[in-house]
């Protein structure tokens, strides 16, 4: 079993810079790959990023280029690091781990709100 836990969504201006964590507890060795979603209101929830246990990373077009994911194993902490904020990256994002077997494991999700 896997614990994920989201942390440092907020309210910022377009254009500037936020970084999400996502703390990992748990069986951390079963963990195939991790990943950032985020769901819009009234929209599906979306991917937004992935890393693997090996450190190769895969990103949405909408996000390519501004958003960094990246894993700290030694302190058990995945990140997003957004840059150019648009209105239309406001959502709740979530953190999820993909795990060699079972169901994934799911956050409660941060808020991350963009005013033009």
């Amino acid at each position: 079993q896997v614990q994920v836990e989201e942390s440092g969504g907020g309210l910022v201006q377009a254009g500037e810079t936020l970084k999400l964590s996502c703390s990992i507890s748990g069986k951390t060795a079963t963990i195939v790959n991790m990943n950032w979603f985020r769901q819009a209101p009234e929209k599906q929830r979306e991917f937004v990023a992935t890393i693997d246990r090996d450190g190769r990373t895969f990103y949405a077009d909408s996000i390519k280029g501004r958003f960094t994911i990246s894993r700290d194993k030694a302190n058990n902490i995945m990140s997003l690091r957004m840059t150019d904020l648009r209105p239309e990256d406001t959502a709740v994002y979530y953190c999820n781990a993909n795990l060699v077997a079972g169901p994934p494991s799911w956050g409660q999700g941060t808020q991350v709100t963009v005013s033009s």
